[in-house]
């Protein structure tokens, strides 16, 4: 009787773990992944925080630096920072110039404002803007400058100014023989490539090179390209070194601790920006004005169907005289969209049609469009009638052909 007794308890217990492993395995885990400890994602770690990587590099030469709001350094694995400014002064590097991109050293200017020369208050240093007339430092600019360092978040879109500025910088200081240190950041938009090929003929400072609107490479990666793709005058080579961030992989989400300009305020306005920046190029407003930049799209009197959202722009910081100032738009909130993986064109082609049929007397896209495009043929294929999966289909060859090019210049997966 007891032997029975123990045998029904070993077979219960059989069942029970069959059992246990079945309803497991339905839930998607294993029993083996269920005792097996996964390992946290090790947060990546800038170029600008691995101070000890670098501090030699710069310790008895002149330093010029070209930075913003958001070039700082991350105290003790918290969220306290200090602008790298700050903190390589406090360590005694002799910082003699500051040079500031499109929206300013402390990135409050609108888009495409000038910007003037002037003195930090907080440190009393010379700034000079690498915006407007002046986008390529000039020789007496770069006098009295041993090295110069490049500390930008980049949100990896071609017609995001900060790689040109990298261009220009690059150039001036390969032609005096001033090596450039690259201080990398992770790139938000560096999970996917997507986007017509730039053609040289539409070169601008939102377009400098033959590349799609969505790169896919980081500030680091994209200066070697630069060096190694003879894009600088006369073929000339900058002495670059990067500094790489650590534990970054392209494929896994990066949150922007500091937002890289005054529109793109949070993350789904970055994850937006490639596909909606197009409509800067149009009479349709992308929220300028509001406080979802980059989120919201529409203009007054159009009657878009699909439109369930309005709002009405003014002035604001980074938006001193939006479009469509002080009238009500009808169009989309697509603050609550998923996360993109590619451009998003259905949008765009949805509101030129609507636009289209709606006579309406000044015309959709303006002259700006074919600079964000790099190409004329992306309006000329939406004005007649392509769907958007026709339109990738003509990007193909060039994207195959880009992902080639930009491979050996690659630091991270």
């Amino acid at each position: 009787m007891v032997l029975k007794h123990l045998k029904n308890t070993v077979l219960f217990i059989k069942l029970f773990t069959l059992l246990s492993i079945s309803i497991s395995c339905k839930n998607g885990v294993s029993q083996q992944q269920i005792t097996k400890t996964t390992p946290l994602q090790k947060q990546p770690i800038t170029g600008a925080n691995q101070t000890e990587k670098y501090i030699n590099i710069l310790q008895g030469k002149r330093i010029g630096i070209v930075a913003n709001q958001t070039s700082v350094i991350f105290k003790n694995n918290t969220k306290n920072y200090t602008h790298i400014v700050d903190s390589l002064l406090s360590k005694h590097i002799n910082i003699t110039k500051v040079f500031s991109p499109e929206h300013g050293f402390r990135g409050t200017a609108d888009a495409g404002e000038a910007i003037k020369n002037g003195i930090d208050i907080k440190t009393k240093l010379p700034i000079i803007s690498l915006y407007g007339n002046n986008k390529k430092p000039t020789a007496s600019q770069l006098q009295n400058i041993d090295l110069m360092v490049f500390d930008i978040q980049d949100v990896g879109a071609r017609f995001y100014t900060y790689i040109s500025t990298l261009h220009y910088v690059m150039e001036a200081c390969a032609e005096l023989n001033i090596p450039v240190l690259i201080l990398d950041r992770p790139n938000p938009n560096g999970h996917y490539i997507d986007g017509p090929i730039l053609e040289k003929t539409h070169k601008s400072f939102v377009g400098m090179h033959p590349i799609p609107v969505v790169h896919g490479m980081t500030i680091g990666e994209y200066a070697k390209m630069i060096n190694g793709e003879n894009w600088l005058k006369n073929q000339i080579k900058a002495a670059l070194t990067v500094i790489p961030v650590l534990h970054y992989n392209k494929k896994n989400s990066y949150k922007l601790p500091i937002k890289p300009s005054p529109n793109l305020p949070n993350d789904k306005s970055i994850n937006l920006y490639p596909s909606l920046c197009f409509f800067e190029g149009t009479i349709i407003s992308v929220g300028r004005g509001t406080n979802k930049q980059f989120q919201v799209i529409g203009a007054p009197n159009i009657n878009l169907k699909t439109a369930t959202y309005t709002f009405t722009p003014h002035p604001n910081l980074g938006a001193k005289h939006p479009k469509h100032n002080q009238k009500t738009c009808y169009g989309l909130d697509l603050s609550q969209h998923k996360t993109l993986n590619n451009i998003n064109l259905k949008w765009l082609i949805s509101f030129y049609n609507n636009y289209k049929t709606s006579k309406q007397q000044k015309p959709f896209f303006n002259a700006f469009f074919t600079k964000l495009a790099g190409t004329k043929k992306l309006q000329e294929q939406i004005e007649n009638g392509l769907t958007d999966v026709e339109i990738k289909k003509s990007w193909k060859q060039g994207l195959d052909a880009y992902k080639k090019t930009r491979k050996p210049y690659l630091i991270y997966k």
